[in-house]
């Protein structure tokens, strides 16, 4: 009996020192990590990142009927010292049935080593002048905006973001030219840092955004549409390196699409699901 109290005092004692210093940890966690983020950019130094972009456009009918299905893959990569990035190995495959694979898929060769420095001036129809005009030139292009998008919820935020508190950009509003093929005005984007997480054996940042009720109009070959999208999504942000090391999105669009000669217009709803993995 006297050894079982003192073992039962000895697990008090232990625990009263564990408490404290368990305490004093987490508020030290959270005092380093969990009360700001710090500001920046990887540094394009020529440690090359390198990502795999895939896309999957679901399509139906407002009833929810499938009617066909597309995927579009592309590697890029970025981190060279003279700020470009580069795209490689864009495919597209399309499937008419729900359950099968997609088949491999066509290389898309105006896209092989496509190189540019990412700024506003890739929404410039001179930026694709080398892009065919056919329906596929639309999902080529989502790659190259959906990458900016990322990289901008990733980095050009981070001093405005406080934890759990959404925040409204300020800078991206109203409606804007898409190189000529269509026009697209968002209402409003908000981001919000959700927390701190161990992905990739990385520490990171997780950042939520999510924008609604945005406005679509596009116009290419014989194919007009109008409608709305809503996007929302997720990034996972190195604390230490800066590198974005997941990306996630959903997006949902109704739209009502004109064929020419087609005497009808039809409305169609397509919901994309997007993934940016690192495969270096």
């Amino acid at each position: 009996m006297k050894r079982i109290l003192m073992l039962t005092g000895l697990v008090l004692i232990i625990s009263g020192f564990i408490a404290p210093a368990a305490s004093r940890a987490q508020k030290k966690l959270i005092s380093q990590y969990m009360s700001e983020l710090t500001p920046g950019k990887p540094d394009n130094d020529g440690n090359l990142q390198k990502y795999r972009m895939t896309a999957v456009y679901t399509n139906r009918d407002l009833y929810g009927n499938f009617t066909g299905k597309t995927k579009v893959s592309g590697d890029y990569t970025r981190g060279f010292k003279d700020d470009s990035v580069t795209w490689n190995n864009v495919l597209i495959a399309s499937s008419a049935k729900i359950s099968e694979p997609f088949p491999a898929g066509t290389k898309q060769e105006y896209m092989e080593d496509m190189t540019y420095i990412p700024s506003d001036k890739m929404i410039r129809e001179d930026a694709f002048k080398n892009f065919p005009s056919s329906p596929e030139n639309i999902l080529a292009r989502n790659l190259i905006w959906d990458m900016i998008s990322f990289e901008t919820f990733a980095w050009d935020y981070l001093d405005s973001l406080k934890l759990n508190k959404p925040y409204i950009i300020p800078d991206i509003s109203g409606q804007f030219d898409m190189a000529e093929i269509g026009k697209y005005s968002h209402n409003k984007i908000l981001l919000c840092w959700k927390g701190i997480t161990n992905f990739n054996g990385k520490l990171c940042a997780v950042i939520d955004f999510y924008a609604i009720d945005n406005i679509i109009e596009l116009s290419i070959a014989q194919i007009s549409t109008k409608g709305t999208e809503q996007y929302w999504g997720t990034v996972m942000v190195s604390l230490k390196t800066k590198n974005i090391e997941q990306g996630i999105m959903y997006s949902g669009t109704i739209q009502e699409i004109t064929v020419k000669g087609m005497k009808d217009k039809f409305l169609a709803k397509t919901i994309r699901e997007l993934r940016v993995e690192k495969i270096k």
